[in-house]
């Protein structure tokens, strides 16, 4: 940690810590997901969010973009949106002299944090829009390239796959994201206090506790995390066992269509780092790995046409993989 004083890391953890309570006050009974977003944002990943509609997931992304001072914006995917709708389109003005010129007009996805709302709900053709953003931080548009502005974090929800109306992402897309999560209904006590609030027309309003300049400092810091050697190997032991010609597993061998790449190693190891700084520690420790395991991995091998007609669940092998 020698970029930074400790006294500049403790500042950062601080206001890090502050973020999370001010999330959590406004997304009650989420406090997992809160924590596990904040740490993708950390690792300069991007996260999926699946459930169904009503669980606060367009609220979590607007309150983290207001508490962090960040350039927001959202997009409605729909099944009519074209490609252009997003990254922007060139147009033809007129200047004083009376000739016209071709300019950029900027789209949406020009900016900090970015809200792909119901991302499933457009075509795939729509959806390839954002490959080259979420891995190269630019578009591409007719020959010229555009950098998005720095840091640049999409943050997308989408509903269940058996909803109607919506369209499978590709493993190419699902790949970019460093996390896949899946929103759960909030405990009773939690939503419980969700409508006392909506009785009384009471909510809490995000304050900015966060600067941006502040938030990439803290992501420098959270990538300088110690990782022990021994934590290395036992992933990319994980790793080998997700795939069927490289495990001992019976069940992975049986269910599994293809295993995890090494980008998902890589991933693993981002985000668990992003996370022990998030809770305090410069060195990570196996209690990381074991927290963010499932969105990590859960969208990064694919089970065979046997295993998806007996229901079985991802979630369950990769559980296996890292308690074996």
């Amino acid at each position: 940690m020698r970029a930074t004083t400790e006294q500049q890391v403790k500042y950062l953890q601080e206001r890090l810590w502050k973020l999370l309570e001010e999330v959590e006050q406004v997304v009650l009974g989420q406090q997992e997901t809160v924590k596990l977003v904040l740490s993708a944002m950390l690792a300069g990943g991007h996260a999926l969010l699946e459930g169904v509609p009503g669980l606060a997931k367009t609220l979590l992304v607007k309150t983290l973009a207001q508490s962090m001072r960040l350039h927001f914006n959202r997009i409605q995917f729909t099944p009519d949106l074209m490609p252009s709708d997003i990254i922007g389109t060139e147009v033809i003005r007129q200047l004083p002299d009376g000739n016209l010129e071709v300019e950029f007009r900027l789209g949406p996805i020009f900016a900090n944090l970015l809200l792909a709302d119901e991302i499933n709900r457009t075509p795939p053709k729509t959806q390839a829009a954002l490959l080259e953003a979420m891995q190269e931080c630019a578009v591409t548009y007719a020959g010229n390239t555009y950098p998005l502005p720095t840091p640049f974090f999409l943050l997308a929800t989408q509903n269940p796959v058996e909803q109607a109306g919506t369209y499978s992402l590709p493993e190419a897309q699902l790949d970019r994201f460093l996390l896949y999560l899946k929103m759960t209904y909030p405990a009773p006590d939690a939503e419980l206090e969700v409508l006392r609030q909506t009785a009384v027309e009471h909510f809490h309003e995000p304050e900015a506790v966060m600067g941006r300049d502040d938030f990439v400092a803290a992501q420098e810091c959270a990538q300088k995390v110690a990782v022990d050697e021994r934590l290395i190997v036992w992933v990319h032991e994980c790793i080998l066992q997700t795939r069927p010609q490289a495990t001992t597993n019976k069940n992975i061998r049986r269910w599994v269509q293809w295993g995890a790449g090494t980008r998902a190693g890589q991933a693993w190891l981002r985000v668990a780092k992003a996370h022990a700084f998030l809770s305090g520690r410069y060195s990570l420790a196996l209690e990381d790995l074991h927290f963010v395991a499932l969105p990590v991995l859960r969208h990064r091998f694919v089970l065979n046409f046997e295993a998806q007609a007996e229901n079985i669940s991802v979630d369950d092998l990769i559980l296996e993989i890292i308690h074996a």
